[in-house]
């Protein structure tokens, strides 16, 4: 049985000090992470890396000391690996080549076909087992269906999804058709971090929020269930987070409807009503507001010992409620690591 912090809160231990981590640690923020980025050429050519995917993960592990790295890679290039052309915009971000009907749907590769091009984040994973400080945890991640969904019925991401909100109204088939596929590829794609060395597994519903009702429970809980009861089939003790971002009430018991380790919150809701309404049913990380991260100063301080005193009562993962912003002070990181361990 390991001692990583990290393992034993996903464990549902209580832990007087939580272990941190912050979505998106690897990023704009961190001078070293942009000189690295400049180097690759441009963001996806960071990706497809494995070198300088690896070097990005382990910057912020060696200033800060975190206690889980997250894999650097992008939620959007599992659609690439299923056939979707992806591209950036220069200060506009990720473009794709809409899929809206059963034609384009019948274009896609198979979900057992993504490893081909996939091959180089696997192998960042494997780089990163063997560098990573020992008490470290590997994080591996993916999109969660109806968020990948959103981007890949678009074609861009955008305010309230409302291009996968009509393609499920107009053609409930076809777009359950393609979260169906998804689903499965994820499967595939996160099955294969693990074999590699993830340890932890992260499914990111950044939309989950602007599905309401049955949709929530068809396009958020019910895919979200497949993949972990998938992953957990293949790799017995498998810890999984789930981030249902802005799900608000229905939070709550999401982690008994998926069968999720660990839920993760925004910053919309309040630690003490999910100390009291999601902790119940095991590990919470989360939820100080990212804005804390730009602003400093001692607000930061008391926001982070206010949420690490809401949820000592049970396992909790500090963590921020969104990612981190290009715009924070990485002397705030080391103001909020202070904080929380004292």
């Amino acid at each position: 049985m390991t001692d990583k912090t990290i393992l034993r809160a996903l464990r549902g231990e209580r832990l007087d000090t939580p272990p941190v981590w912050l979505m998106r640690q690897a990023g704009r923020y961190l001078p070293e992470y942009r000189a690295t980025r400049a180097q690759a050429g441009d963001f996806l050519k960071l990706c497809y890396n494995p070198e300088l995917a690896a070097e990005v993960t382990l910057q912020p592990i060696r200033r800060f000391g975190f206690d889980a790295a997250i894999l650097f890679a992008d939620i959007l290039l599992l659609p690439q690996a299923l056939g979707v052309p992806l591209w950036f915009e220069t200060g506009e971000g990720p473009r794709l080549t809409p899929v809206t009907t059963p034609e384009g749907l019948a274009q896609l590769r198979a979900p057992a076909d993504v490893h081909e091009t996939l091959a180089p984040i696997y192998e960042t994973v494997k780089i990163l087992k063997r560098e990573l400080p020992k008490d470290t945890t590997l994080i591996g991640f993916a999109g969660a269906p109806w968020t990948v969904a959103s981007y890949v019925v678009a074609g861009r991401g955008t305010p309230g999804q409302e291009p996968a909100h009509a393609l499920k109204a107009q053609d409930r088939a076809t777009f359950a058709a393609l979260i169906d596929l998804i689903t499965e590829a994820t499967v595939e794609y996160l099955s294969a971090q693990v074999v590699a060395g993830a340890e932890v597994i992260k499914l990111f519903d950044s939309w989950a929020g602007t599905l309401q009702g049955a949709d929530f429970d068809d396009f958020a809980v019910a895919p979200t269930r497949k993949i972990i009861a998938a992953l957990k089939e293949r790799h017995p003790g498998l810890p999984i987070i789930a981030f249902p971002r802005e799900a608000g009430a229905r939070y709550e018991g999401f982690a008994r409807a998926t069968g999720a380790d660990c839920v993760a919150l925004d910053n919309s809701v309040s630690a003490d009503w999910a100390a009291t309404h999601v902790q119940k049913d095991g590990c919470v990380q989360g939820n100080l507001d990212p804005k804390l991260m730009v602003e400093g100063g001692p607000r930061l301080t008391s926001e982070a010992k206010r949420i690490v005193q809401a949820f000592k009562g049970g396992a909790h993962i500090f963590n921020l409620g969104h990612g981190i912003t290009p715009e924070a002070n990485p002397d705030h990181v080391t103001q909020l690591m202070e904080a929380i361990r004292g």
